[in-house]
């Protein structure tokens, strides 16, 4: 497991900071403005990128380019949303995400307004969804953009700092011990557990308020 981890890390790390950098802020960028993220989660490219982060320049430059890239990407999905809505929910994507899942995005914001936007962030399918659909149902964008812009932070920040760390820990751990890459491995898995339970928890909020009609 150290040698798999080991040629993992290293290959991130090999990878020039700068575009590693840009290309982590270019991912979130398109997961919220034309659906990618529905294909490639941002918080896994995010998670990766932050291993091979090799000072603390890099560090605030990442979630810096994270916070930036998702922002300018819910920007473009809400001004997508405002201006072409009909057209992307009745193109083959829109179709494919299914009639029930904006319908689900349209009355989670009637419900929770900006709370919703804030609280999508964290949120599979909808995190992607609830940008366009603030466009379209007509939602003021500084009332859009001051709920997304702390969620931004908060989750770019969140996802840096574990990659980070978790990459700082089987650094110092693999020198003496063998068993070090099932510890980090273990630990992923663990905060992969604890963001499902939050993920779940959220997903009854909006599902609570879907079933307020």
């Amino acid at each position: 497991m150290n040698e798999v981890l080991t040629w993992f890390l290293g290959g991130v790390e090999s990878i020039d900071p700068v575009f590693r950098t840009l290309f982590a802020g270019l991912a979130i960028l398109l997961e919220t403005s034309v659906l990618i993220g529905l294909v490639i989660p941002g918080d896994t490219v995010v998670l990766v990128a932050a291993t091979g982060i090799g000072s603390n320049t890099e560090f605030i430059a990442l979630i810096v380019a994270v916070v930036i890239g998702a922002l300018m990407g819910e920007t473009i999905g809400y001004f997508l949303g405002s201006t072409f809505g009909p057209a992307i929910q009745h193109s083959k994507l829109g179709k494919l995400l299914g009639h029930k899942n904006w319908v689900a995005a349209e009355k989670f914001l009637d419900h929770r307004g900006g709370w919703a936007v804030f609280v999508s962030r964290f949120l599979p399918v909808l995190h992607s969804l609830v940008p366009l659909t603030s466009g379209i149902i007509g939602m003021r964008y500084w009332r859009f953009i001051a709920w997304t812009a702390p969620a931004c932070i908060i989750w770019s920040t969140l996802y840096v700092t574990v990659g980070h760390t978790v990459a700082l820990s089987y650094s110092a751990l693999s020198e003496s011990l063998k068993f070090a890459g099932y510890i980090v491995v273990g630990v992923i898995l663990f905060f992969i557990a604890i963001m499902t339970i939050v993920k779940k928890a959220l997903h009854k909020y909006a599902h609570g308020a879907r079933d307020d009609d």
